[in-house]
């Protein structure tokens, strides 16, 4: 099992930066893929870029160039780095990924943290 939490979040002016971290409880060095995700208020809750333990990303379009995933596994943690932010990217932000755990594939999630752009 392992225990996700984000941090990193706040308030921006379009265009900003931030970067979000996501901290495990546990060593992530042998955690194939961890994700983050982000909902908005009314929408459903989504994918927005993965990394692999290869080291491998994948994003959504709507962030692709503009968002960076990566992770440190000596650190246990995977970064989310935003660059020109815009009002669009507001949501609350989560980390996640899948274990294989009691022969079932088990999902773990972060409490989230809030992004806000304003324009």
């Amino acid at each position: 099992q392992v225990q996700l939490v984000e941090s990193g979040g706040g308030l921006v002016q379009a265009g900003g930066s931030l970067r979000l971290s996501c901290a495990a409880s546990a060593s992530i060095f042998s955690i194939n893929v961890i994700d983050w995700y982000r909902q908005a208020p009314g929408k459903q809750r989504e994918l927005v870029a993965a990394v692999t333990n290869s080291g491998s990303t994948n994003y959504a379009d709507s962030v692709e160039g503009r968002f960076t995933i990566s992770r440190d596994n000596a650190k246990n943690t995977v970064y989310l780095q935003m660059n020109s932010l815009k009002p669009e990217d507001t949501a609350v932000y989560y980390c996640h990924t899948k274990l294989f755990v009691r022969l079932a594939w088990r999902e773990y999630w972060g409490q989230g943290t809030q992004v806000t752009v304003s324009s």
